[in-house]
């Protein structure tokens, strides 16, 4: 049963970061932002947020993407079948923290694609959680909702079941009822392409 007015109180983050880019072309994981690579931005900013622990899902390029990354304090998790798109990723989050830390009360699911995540929207999320009591708060742009987005433990196991082309939007969107929202102004830029990545540098 959905209970809709429990206080998560142990977070983590899980940061996915296994797809192969190939609109881009090359591994958006590292791509330069601010000084950092987009991968390390999201990490950075996972740290200096409430969480209590921070997952990687590395997949494609992952030997290359870990050259390149201080994952000092981060659980590192592999996808062996990344190639089969984020409900993979997603799974292998989620199982990992499952895992690790039976006393995990929610997770927060990032990309590491949107640069202008910062530490004080993760930590809105847990605030607006903590508030509301609602089990699933979503960050809203643009007319859509979607990442970075929390979800309480009762949603991990319609996480770990998603189908091979769905992301944490579809849970989302089935639930409806049992979700709050905060308004993340640049959350519809992320970086798919290299204009998208010429365009962030402007």
């Amino acid at each position: 049963m959905i209970v809709e007015t429990n206080t998560i109180k142990n977070y983590t983050a899980i940061i996915l970061a296994a797809g192969q880019s190939s609109r881009l072309g090359k591994p958006k994981q590292l791509l330069i932002y601010q000084g950092k690579t987009l991968l390390q931005h999201a990490i950075d900013t996972a740290k200096q947020s409430k969480v209590q622990s921070i997952v990687v899902v590395l997949g494609s390029n992952a030997d290359n993407v870990l050259k390149e990354t201080d994952t000092y304090g981060v659980h590192l998790v592999i996808n062996d079948d990344w190639e089969t798109g984020m409900a993979s990723t997603i799974r292998c989050g989620i199982q990992s923290i499952q895992k690790l830390d039976s006393k995990v009360d929610g997770a927060i699911v990032m990309v590491c694609d949107q640069p202008y995540v910062t530490t004080d929207l993760l930590n809105s999320l847990i605030e607006t959680q903590e508030e509301t009591g609602k089990p699933i708060i979503a960050s809203e742009y643009g007319g859509a909702i979607g990442t970075p987005a929390l979800f309480q433990k009762q949603f991990f196991e319609e996480l770990v079941a998603l189908e091979v082309d769905s992301g944490a939007k579809k849970i989302i969107m089935q639930n409806d009822n049992f979700l709050a929202t905060i308004s993340f102004l640049k959350g519809s830029i992320d970086i798919d392409t290299i204009d998208d990545y010429k365009a962030l540098g402007q």
